[in-house]
């Protein structure tokens, strides 16, 4: 059976608050969100390498792998509003109760999922998880009443590590 190219169009993301040590914290719902995002990016990883001039080795140096760094997660979605008319504020909440002093902090663990069309159903072809993050940056809408378009917010997620699972 030949390989097939996974398609970039569909995919899944949930993101769940971390259990917390603590009844203090703020309540903040998890899941904090389910699906519904239109564009990820961020799901790198880039190991420091380091550079070793050893004596006598004139024709080359050693390279020694270092810590790996973990991009931000970048996540843009469509601004939600309920029945009621108001906007969906939960990844507000996160980063405000965090800006506010709320310990410890509540963080998140993440799970991206990118699925595969087959001809019954979507299956999970692969899946990155990442662990402990914290609000980076939350981004409203860029607003113009010329253009029509739908508002976008974005979520930046600094994190401690990042898997790709089967």
């Amino acid at each position: 059976m030949a390989d097939t190219l996974l398609r970039t169009f569909l995919f899944n993301v949930r993101l769940d608050i971390a259990p917390l040590p603590s009844p203090n914290t703020p309540v903040i719902p998890s899941p904090l969100t389910d699906g519904g995002f239109q564009e990820v990016s961020g799901l790198e990883i880039e190991l420091d390498v380091q550079e070793y001039l050893e004596g006598g080795r004139n024709d080359g140096t050693v390279r020694r792998v270092g810590r790996a760094k973990y991009q931000p997660i970048v996540l843009k979605r469509g601004m939600f509003y309920g029945e009621s008319g108001i906007a969906n504020r939960t990844l507000w909440v996160w980063l405000q109760s965090i800006a506010a002093g709320a310990r410890p902090i509540p963080r998140c663990n993440g799970v991206v999922e990118v699925m595969r069309v087959s001809t019954d159903a979507s299956e999970v072809a692969a899946v990155w998880t990442f662990d402990r993050g914290v609000p980076l940056r939350v981004r409203g809408p860029q607003l113009n009443a010329k253009t029509g378009e739908i508002a976008i917010e974005e979520l930046h997620i600094a994190h401690e590590g990042l898997r790709l699972s089967q």
